[in-house]
């Protein structure tokens, strides 16, 4: 991290374009040194080079939360039975059932599959040893018929509650598992439809799948990938404060910010945002708090109140490439850098002075600050997790939202568990990679143990 020290720096003017006394002439930025109040990063649990599969998955979905769902479960099918009829053919689903259950569903994530009934069919997704656990009628009744949360409380009122307990229980046993690094990263992960869907499904098809009535945010882990708190935002309807309309502003962005850096105030945590979220106002809040930021800025989706017109709009000769203005406020620094265009940044993390360089294949370095370089680095980073993890999202598409959101969140703790299995003892005796190891955790929670993982 970089070392904040006195520095002389002469600059136009502080941030803002009006006088005042806190927005004077600043000839000399002082430095803190930014350290991590725990530099222990990682997981916070040893565990064993025998370790499988499942051991890591149970990290997050114990035995008790599969429990939990094995008696909502019942509960619902019972009342639902009570009000539409008997259902002769229904037995209560057993924890060895639960997790057969959910194996069947994480087995899509890997076979890529529309539907996950096509592991009992006899086309190119069946799967014959998968199909022999259970049969597709008793799979269908539990699909039927399965809940976390089985009935609304009379003191609920949140979209979720058939949800937010297991959501709740996640981010718990996050929280416990692993100590992130510094430098984190706030953003919404890919969980858009199925690639190979989209490009082989008819406009007919598209038009017919209904648009997801949320959006799901994370904080992440820029130097491991792991995915840190989960926020989800629910709106119902198109009115006023439906998610389309909440979108792009930044009330809904800067709410979304707070809730996911709610524990991380006091850790000296450097957050990197998107220019939704970047503000001057945000900043200093979090700064308050011992959180510090930077943040890539866009006059048209960044909330820009506070800061100077001029560093906003582009001069009408482009200058050189590497180079780039600044202006600045007590800690905070507004970047605007050149590079075949402008772009701008908001940071109270790096110190304006000190220099870094963005490396291009064909044009070679490229001067610029190290808040420019740092910020590039570690959303890159986020690209290639995205890239190599977003296609292991479940593909099974449910109808209700609150299904949805489960069937992402166990994507996103089946993810977890195999970055927390590459670091540890267990990877170096069976180097699984991700859909193996995906493979084998359904094998696992089918009971089929003794097999291995195909290639």
């Amino acid at each position: 991290m970089p070392d904040y020290r006195t520095r002389a720096l002469f600059v136009q003017s502080a941030l803002g374009d009006s006088a005042g006394p806190e927005l004077q002439l600043l000839s000399v930025v002082l430095g803190r040194d930014l350290q991590p109040s725990d530099s222990f990063t990682g997981p916070t649990r040893k565990m064993p080079p025998s370790a499988s599969a499942v051991d890591f998955f149970q990290l997050f979905v114990p035995d008790n939360v599969l429990k939990n769902m094995v008696v909502q479960t019942n509960m619902y099918a019972k009342k639902f039975q009570e009000r539409f009829g008997s259902d002769g053919a229904w037995v209560e689903v057993t924890l060895t059932e639960m997790k057969a259950f959910l194996g069947y569903m994480i087995s899509t994530s890997i076979s890529h599959c529309e539907s996950v009934l096509s592991i009992w069919s006899g086309g190119f997704y069946s799967n014959r040893s998968l199909a022999l656990v259970m049969s597709q009628a008793r799979f269908e009744k539990i699909l039927k018929y399965f809940h976390v949360v089985a009935f609304r409380s009379s003191q609920t009122t949140h979209g979720l509650y058939k949800v937010q307990p297991f959501l709740d229980s996640l981010q718990n046993s996050f929280d416990s598992a692993f100590r992130p690094s510094q430098t984190q990263v706030l953003h919404e992960p890919l969980i858009d439809e199925d690639p190979v869907f989209i490009a082989t499904c008819t406009e007919r098809e598209l038009r017919k799948r209904k648009k997801r009535k949320f959006s799901l945010w994370v904080r992440q882990c820029s130097s491991t990938g792991f995915i840190i708190q989960i926020y989800v935002h629910l709106k119902e309807g198109g009115g006023p404060d439906s998610l389309d309309a909440l979108k792009n502003k930044p009330q809904l962005h800067s709410m979304v910010a707070r809730s996911l850096c709610r524990n991380a105030a006091g850790k000296n945590y450097i957050i990197f945002t998107g220019p939704s979220i970047t503000s001057l106002t945000l900043f200093e809040e979090f700064e308050k708090q011992g959180i510090y930021c930077c943040g890539l800025l866009s006059a048209r989706k960044s909330d820009c109140t506070g800061l100077p017109l001029s560093m906003l709009t582009n001069p009408a000769t482009p200058p050189a490439r590497g180079q780039y203005q600044i202006k600045m406020k007590g800690n905070m620094s507004l970047i605007c850098w050149y590079n075949k265009g402008h772009f701008r940044f908001l940071t109270n993390a790096y110190s304006p002075v000190q220099q870094g360089v963005i490396i291009k294949r064909k044009s070679g370095e490229i001067p610029c600050p190290l808040a420019v370089e740092a910020f590039a680095a570690h959303l890159s980073y986020i690209c290639r997790y995205d890239d190599k993890y977003s296609k292991y999202f479940i593909s099974h598409k449910p109808n209700k939202t609150w299904q949805q959101v489960f069937w992402f969140a166990i994507s996103i703790a089946i993810n977890n568990a195999y970055i927390l299995y590459k670091m540890s003892d267990a990877y170096h005796v069976k180097r699984y990679s991700r859909a193996q190891f995906g493979e084998r955790l359904v094998r696992e929670l089918l009971g089929l143990e003794d097999a291995s993982p195909t290639h």
